[in-house]
């Protein structure tokens, strides 16, 4: 029986490495045991765990430079207190994209972009559900918009 964020950690995995395992849900497991397997500690961490996120990226960064043909860029928008906000997510999209022009295939991750929105007291206003709402839409606009044709990017927000 699994558990609802070991579930929650598959789907994720199959989602990140579906270009690379051709979505098979065994792989994902064999990925999700070995990333566990990596961190210091057992314990249940949920798909959007700091820690957990790193390391499937870095895994998935270490699988990509061996496939020549399939890029990787992640974007962690907590990385900066500004990142969040639609100019710097722009600024660091439009970079990854100008690193993954020349990939046939490609996977943006963006990360924390939700947590950067959040305040620090935490409460969570209409007014940044809609600027939340409205960054998601540029970034995919202009993912759609800045990639050549006939290129493949998955575009990810965990």
């Amino acid at each position: 029986m699994t558990s609802p964020a070991q579930l929650r950690r598959l789907h994720f995995l199959n989602a990140l490495f579906a270009p690379l395992t051709g979505q098979d849900l065994y792989l994902a497991q064999q990925i999700d045991d070995a990333i566990r397997t990596t961190l210091a500690e057992d314990v249940e961490r949920a798909p959007n765990d700091p820690d957990f996120v790193q390391a499937a990226a870095a895994l998935f960064a270490k699988l990509c430079q061996t496939h020549a043909s399939h890029g990787f860029y992640h974007f962690d928008a907590a990385a900066d207190p500004t990142d969040g906000t639609p100019l710097f997510a722009r600024a660091n999209l439009m970079r990854g994209l100008k690193q993954l022009a020349l990939c046939d295939e490609a996977t943006v991750l963006v990360t924390n972009l939700r947590a950067a929105h959040t305040p620090a007291s935490g409460r969570w206003s209409a007014r940044r559900e809609r600027d939340y709402g409205d960054t998601l839409d540029l970034l995919r606009h202009l993912t759609a918009a800045r990639t050549r044709r006939g290129a493949n990017v998955n575009l990810l927000f965990l």
